[in-house]
This record gives structure tokens, sequence and C-alpha cells, in this order.
């Protein structure tokens, strides 16, 4: 971290990450309870409490236990800093939070007192309220201790601990009273949320609370606010209810992903990384990619993909692999700002890559209604393509300035490199292949008794992978092995070093994807094997070695790691959990206050009806929700306010866009404020490595990701991106080669060079070619209607002659919930063809009667896909959509290829001609 006073005000938050020392008794105790909260999700995770009979508890009583964990370690953790400022450069230890948590407890005080006079039963709630608000106050007014945990911490956390642990402990008695609370249960609740706001300005920081903050006032105070956003407002009491005493606000769905699955892959990371898997994906990309031209800064976007995979922080991936890659890039030849900005942009887009993106995969499968695996596949076209863009944007960078590469310890001539990768990658997928088919042979063959077989196969090549490493001089068993990334040996000694931390991958997406368990039991079989190679790798290597005397210290060392690993993963969770709380408060005033409706509104009267407007609008507002936002917090945001937005006027428009691609779209950009100033948190952290400027670095990561930003609006028009509608292998191979193609052409035309420096009329041509490849249907469209419109007499035969999984697409229009005519495009995915024409619609969600040539919805069934389209009972159905014959949109692939390849013959030509024109001399 660097020294006091240059790190800039926005950072605040990244200083807040660090936890304060406590003291050597103090410390085992927090030790204890991170081990203790680790065990617990462990737990309910586990199949155990089912096969034991015993210690099942439901998710309602899990999240408040998970809540009551992390508002502990929050309090106990952080130190209660003031609000840093900086005037001329210097930072400045303000008071400014003393001063609103002053405020807040006056303002408390004042209402307890309206209260009372107006012969009102809760006043005690907002006493209680007004002295933890002083109590607030007066700790942050004093220095913060950052070398001990103060007594009134301790008190704190063991309060806060207790207002989450009550829906626990009286969950009976509040089911049997909802809406309706005791004058205990709002003196809960209102202590429970001041303190709740605390840990998150804690451990989070401001924009977070002051988000929150702002839509409490909003739940309350809606008859004072202006016509546009106006509501009835809701009591103190109804506040309450909602936000902490059900399961709509705090304790809603947010917190529920938190506790059954993002703990676990957390837990999954920090294990992960104490075994020494951090370094090994280090290594092994610089290993590959070190000696190629900017080969530092290509290996930065490969190591912060791989990191990525498990990272739940866009911020502690940019440290994490930034302490590695931001010296080496500069060595190599970029300035600090550019390798500030490469690797912010790499690990930005770690939160993008599946199969955890922030945490925010688990979200999306809740709140879209789709099986988690399905989040994967829609989710990993486009982070690939970005990846691998990001790639050639850096190759473009070492062309433009001559750079070169680190030099090898052993090279090799270039036939003999390409002929190594190309039987490493073949070899690769004929593995993947083998193992796929081989354990789906064994189940088929052995039944039940597949499942131990299965097991003692990957043991044994968990030994086997062992015994290879144990010869690299490369290998990693914890992270006191870690060498420099630049001193792997060689790329085959650097890959065999540590393939044994692939094995839980595999065990994780096999789980995922081929078994399709759920993520949360997924994830506990995948630390079960993680924490196996944890306690078994030191001693192992060891034995393997010959080194029998070390293998007590190997032990001792073995279980040391897997108890840190398991403090490391609490610890890394605190953040989060406090954070899906908080965002939950977001949720639960949507709820209580239809503010939706009112975002829907206002986009739609400032696009005037604009599709591009209004996607351009919602872009903004992302980006504005998710500033200073962590990733999980961030999409809670944007999803809850935007996602139903671009649904609703998309459809009335007549754009059918799925429901995954929404709520894509909108992540995309929320995620993309860690990377825009002036509250680029993920630029701050790189500038703090790189010593450059960090509003510059901002700058050029926003250059980098201008394909990131452009990938949002390319698939919410053309969802094969996602691999919607693609069937067969060959057209998934031709969706991915278009994809592939035009990513480069698109980063190739934005950053003004492709053979050499592109003239402006070649990029924009660049860009045309691009975005042919990306949105062949867009000139299509100009010559021929790509849907033919039927009229509802052709309903029953339309959607009888659809097969499993085609989409059935018809208009209908009819009264909205607030009693305005209103029209949608609806598209709806059926099922199995072999059933009734009503049980495939029930499945989708709605029910409908034809007669005389009009067919009506009967009724919608609510969370169904027909309800998030916006279908409402009583509708009538005017139109049919269906596929129209017409020649294959890809055919527009062939000009657009055509138009890049002249630009490269133009350039070369080019290059060409001043190169025969240089002299001797001036070479």
């Amino acid at each position: 971290m660097p020294e006091a006073g240059a790190t800039p005000p926005a950072a605040e938050a990244i200083e807040q990450g660090g936890a304060r020392a406590a003291g050597v008794g103090k410390s085992w105790l927090l030790y204890g309870v991170a081990v203790a909260w680790s065990l617990f999700q462990l737990w309910i995770a586990s199949p155990l409490p089912a096969w034991l009979d015993w210690g099942d508890i439901s998710s309602t009583h899990a999240r408040s236990v998970h809540l009551g964990f992390a508002l502990f370690l929050a309090f106990a953790l952080f130190p209660a800093r003031a609000l840093v400022f900086y005037v001329g450069g210097y930072r400045h230890q303000g008071r400014v939070w003393a001063l609103l948590w002053l405020a807040a407890a006056a303002l408390l005080i004042v209402w307890a007192g309206n209260h009372w006079l107006a012969g009102r039963t809760d006043w005690p709630a907002f006493v209680v309220m007004a002295a933890v608000a002083m109590v607030l106050a007066a700790m942050t007014w004093t220095r913060p201790a950052t070398e001990r945990v103060p007594a009134m911490d301790w008190v704190l956390g063991l309060l806060a601990m207790g207002t989450s642990v009550y829906l626990y402990i009286f969950h009976g008695e509040l089911a049997m009273r909802p809406g309706s609370p005791l004058v205990v249960d709002l003196v809960v609740a209102g202590a429970g949320m001041v303190l709740l706001l605390e840990a998150a300005r804690r451990s989070m920081g401001a924009p977070l609370v002051i988000i929150a903050v702002v839509f409490l006032v909003y739940g309350i105070a809606g008859p004072w606010m202006p016509d546009l956003i106006a509501h009835r407002g809701a009591s103190f009491a109804r506040t309450m209810s909602q936000q902490w005493l059900s399961s709509e606000g705090v304790f809603g769905i947010p917190l529920g992903v938190s506790t059954s699955f993002v703990f676990l892959f957390v837990l999954f990371g920090a294990l992960l990384n104490q075994a020494g898997a951090g370094g090994y994906f280090i290594r092994v990309a610089f290993a590959f990619l070190g000696h190629m031209r900017g080969g530092p800064a290509k290996a930065s976007v490969i190591a912060s993909g791989l990191t990525g995979l498990v990272s739940g922080s866009s911020i502690a991936n940019t440290v994490t692999t930034g302490t590695f890659t931001i010296p080496l890039m500069r060595r190599v030849g970029f300035s600090a700002e550019k390798a500030g900005a490469i690797e912010v942009s790499s690990s930005v887009n770690g939160q993008i890559m599946p199969p955890v993106m922030g945490a925010a995969a688990f979200l999306m499968a809740e709140y879209v209604g789709i099986p988690y695996h399905e989040v994967i596949r829609h989710a990993f076209l486009p982070a690939v393509i970005s990846y691998i863009a990001l790639i050639y944007i850096v190759h473009l960078e070492a062309l433009k300035h001559g750079m070169e590469g680190q030099p090898r310890s052993n090279p090799s001539p270039l036939m003999v490199m390409l002929l190594r990768a190309g039987l490493s990658v073949s070899g690769l997928f004929i593995l993947a292949g083998v193992v796929y088919f081989g354990l789906v042979w064994l189940q088929a063959v052995l039944g039940d008794w597949s499942t131990p077989v299965i097991a003692a196969l990957t043991l044994g090549s968990y030994v086997a992978l062992l015994a290879v490493a144990v010869r690299s001089p490369d290998s990693s068993a914890g992270p006191d092995a870690t060498a420099a990334p630049e001193m792997s040996s060689s790329p085959w000694w650097a890959l065999m070093g540590g393939l044994h931390f692939l094995l839980p991958v595999v065990v994780l997406i096999w789980a995922l994807v081929v078994e399709r368990l759920s993520p949360g039991l997924s994830a506990f079989y995948a630390v079960a094997f993680l924490i196996g190679i944890v306690l078994t790798q030191r001693p192992l290597m060891r034995l393997m070695a010959g080194e029998y005397r070390f293998l007590g210290g190997a032990l001792r060392e073995s279980v040391r790691d897997l108890f840190l690993a398991l403090a490391t993963g609490a610890r890394n969770m605190v953040g989060i959990a406090i954070a899906t709380a908080t965002a939950g408060i977001i949720v639960g005033t949507v709820g209580l206050t239809g503010i939706g409706l009112v975002m829907t509104e206002v986009v739609e009267t400032l696009s005037g009806g604009n599709l591009m407007l209004l996607l351009a609008l919602t872009a903004v507002i992302s980006l504005i929700l998710g500033l200073g936002l962590p990733t999980t917090a961030n999409y809670i945001i944007v999803a809850t306010l935007m996602a139903p937005v671009v649904v609703e006027l998309g459809a009335q428009a007549g754009l059918v866009v799925p429901l995954i691609a929404v709520h894509l779209f909108v992540f995309y950009f929320g995620l993309m404020a860690d990377v825009t100033p002036p509250v680029g948190l993920a630029s701050y952290a790189a500038a703090a490595v790189s010593r450059g400027d960090p509003i510059r670095t901002g700058v050029q990561a926003i250059v980098y990701n201008l394909r990131t930003l452009a990938l949002p609006f390319l698939f919410i028009f053309n969802t094969q991106l996602l691999l919607i509608g693609v069937e067969g292998g060959g057209e998934l191979a031709l969706v991915v080669a278009s994809a592939v193609a035009a990513m480069l052409l698109f980063a190739a035309g934005t950053q003004g060079w492709f053979v050499t420096r592109s003239r402006l009329v070649e990029s924009a041509v660049l860009l045309l070619a691009a975005f042919t490849l990306f949105r062949p249907d867009f000139w299509m469209d100009r010559v021929a209607a790509p849907y033919e419109h039927l009229g509802p007499e052709e309903f029953t035969e339309t959607v009888e002659a659809l097969g499993e999984g085609e989409f059935l697409r018809f208009r209908a229009e009819g009264l909205d919930m607030q009693g305005r005519e209103a029209e949608r495009t609806v598209m709806l995915r059926l099922g199995d063809a072999e059933r009734e024409m009503e049980s495939r619609l029930r499945d989708a969600g709605v029910g409908v009667m034809a007669l005389a040539g009009q067919v009506r919805v009967t009724d919608v069934r609510h969370g169904s896909p027909a309800d998030r389209a916006g279908l409402e009972s009583g509708w009538q159905i005017t139109t049919v959509l269906v596929p129209a014959q017409r020649p294959a949109a890809e055919w527009f692939y062939l000009p657009a290829l055509a138009l890049a390849a002249l630009v490269w013959l133009i350039q070369r030509r080019r290059v060409t001609r001043r190169s025969e024109q240089t002299t001797p001399a001036q070479e």
C-alpha cells in the first residue's frame, strides 16, 4: 500500500480493505470466529445434515447466522475511520462522518418525541437508534484504533450479531405476526439497520451507504418527494417489516445467494490460492507468453483471466496479479498509465468470466429464473472473445512501440514452438474428450458403482500429477513456494508444476455442467477435494522426494495452511456479505414503493421511444449506479432498477430480448464503474502499483475496454453471441469464428493500428466490417423482413409446429396494472414437442383460450417466463410472428471479410513501400 499522502481520495475504500491488528489473544479469537464461520458454511452446504438427519437448518435461519458472523467480524476487523479528504495534495482525517451520525441522532430524537407525543408505541426504537448513532459518532470522532480492537467495537459487534440472530431465535413468533411487529421487533430492526450501515461504511466505503440511505429515506418520505417520483410513503413499522423482519429486504435473495453459493466459491478461491495455485497461474502465463512482443502484458491478461475464474473482486485481481505484472510491463517499455490500464482491463474482465463472475452468476440464476449452468453457457462466449481482443490490443500496442518480449532461458526455433503449442492445445482437447466420454461410459456401465470408481480414478490422477510436479523445478506446494513469474524454467515444466490444481476446477465444472448439481453442492465437493489437496500435497511431495525427516513439519504446515485458508475465506467474505445485505435495502425499497415503474417512465420520457437512446441511457445510469460499489452489490442494484426498464420499453418498441441478455447488459455497464474516473477503484489500485496518474490510467483503461462496452449492445440485438438459438456444431463454429474475427477487427479499428498505423478511413472500414460480422442480420433486415405476421387464428398451428426448445413469438395488447393501454412483443421458449399445446404453454407460465378466431390470455403464473416478459391476464393476442423464408444473413460475412482484406492489402503495400524507401544509413 502506498504511503500516506500518495493515495487518491477514491482509494479510501481500498484502504479500508485491510484488517487491523487485534493483539495476540484477541487475534486468536477473531481467527477462531472466522474459521467457525467457514465450517458453518461447509456444514449447511454439505449433504451431511440430510444423511445424518441432524443439524439441518432452513435457508432463512442460515441467512441470519451468515449475516451475524459478517457483522461481528466487520466491527472487529475494520476500524471506525472518519472520512478522508484531500486539500492541496495533503491527506486529512476529517470528522465528517461523526457530524453525520450526530445529525442522524438528532433527527431520530426529534422523531421519537413526535411519536411519543402522538401516543405511538414505537418511539423506543428511535431512542435506541439515536443512542447507537451517538456511540458511532463518538467512535468516528476520536482517532481510530488500528492496532487493537476497542471495547466498544466488541460490544457493537456482539450487538450487531444479536440483531441478525434475533430472526433465527424468534423466527416462529415473527412468522405469526407478519406486518404487525412488536416494539421489541422494531427496536431490534432499527438498531440492526444502523449497525449494518456502519458495517458497510467500514468495510465497503461511503458510496454503498449513501445509496442505501437515499433509498431508505425515499421509502419513508414518499409524499414529500417531487411529483414524478412521489408515492404514498411507508410508516417506520412498515419499512422495518419490509427491510429487516421479512425476506424482502436485507434478508432477501441477494443475502440468500451469498449464504448458499457465494461463500463457498470465495472459500474455494482462498484454498486454491493458499495451496499455491495463484503463483502457478502467473508462472504458466509468463512461461507461455512472456517471450512474445509485450509478453508480460499478455501474460497479465491470461493470469488475470485465470484468477478471475474464482476471484470475487476486480480490485483484488488488480492488486494480486498487478504486483508482478505491472513492473514487468514497465520493464519492456509500457508507460505507467498503459501498464496499469492493461492490468485494470484484464482484472475487470475477470468479473465477466464464468463460472463465478464476481458472484453475479448465482444472482442471475435467481433473478432470471434459469439454471446456473445456463448462465455460464450464455456468458461464456462474450467473455472469451473480450479476452482474446485484449491480448490482440496488447499486441498492437507492442507493435506501435517496437517492444520485444523477455529473453527465454532455452529458446527454440519458431517451428518447434508452433509444433509444441499445437500439440499441447490438441492434446488438451483430446484429453478432455477422453475424460468426458470415458466417465460417461463408466457411469453407463457401472451404474451405482460408478461414483466410487470415478472417485478412485480422480485420486489416482491427483497422486500421478503430484509425482510429475515433484520433478518440476517450478512445482508449487503452498504460497511459500511461489517463484517469481519470470523465473520459470520452461513452458513445459511451468505447466506440469501444478496441474493437480486444475483437478478441483474440473470437479467443480463437472458437477455444475454435466451432473447439473446445485451450485452450492458443486462448490462443496470442489472445496472438499481442495481441502484434501491442501492437507496432503506437502506430505506426499516430501515422501515422493524421499525427504522423510521433514514429514512431520510438512503435516503441521498443511494443517496450518488449511486453517489459514478457512480464516482467509471468511475474511474475504465479510465485505461481500455486508454488501449483499446492504444492497437488499435497495431491493426492499423497490418492492415497497414501486420505484421501478417510475424509472421506466423517466427513461421512456428521456429516450422519446428511441431504442438505441434507451439502451444508451440505461448504460449511463448503470455506470452511475455502480460507482464505487463492489461487484455483487453493483449487480444487485443495476439489475433491480434497470433490467425491468429495458425489458418493458424494449417490448413496447417490438424488441424481444431474452432476460439473460438484459441482465448481462446492465451487469457489464455496472462493472465498468470500477474503471471509469473519477471513482474507478480498480484504476486507483493499479495506479498505486504503477506510480502512474490514476485519472489517466482510468481513461486509458476505458479506451482498452471499448470492446467490452460495445459487446452488450451487440448481444442485445444478436443473441447468438450468447449461444441462444444456435443449433448444431457447424453453426456454433461459425458463430464463434465470426465473433472472434469481428472482435479483432473492432480492436484494430478502435486502436488505430492493423498492419501499420491506420488512417481514419481505414479505421472506419474496419469498424464497418466488424459490425457486419457481429450483426449480419442488420443488413439482411433491410433486404427482407425477419418475421411474417400471422393472425391470431394461426396461433394453435404455430405452437404445434414448434419443436422442443424453440421460441414462440407473438404480440399481445390490453390494460396494464395501471389501467393503461399497453402492447408487448413476447418470446417464450417451449418445452417437449410431444406434449399438448396447453401443457407446453403452462410450462412457460401462460394459459390461453382460443375462440372464434381470437386468442385471449386467461392467466399468467407469477414468476414465470411469461410474467417476466410483462404479459397480463385478460390480454388479447393480436399477431403471431414466425421466421420468414429469406437468405441466410451470414452471406454478408463475405463483403465484410473482403473489406478487411482490402485494408490489410493497402496497409501491407504501404509498409513495403516505406521499407523500400528507407536507406541503409537511415536504418
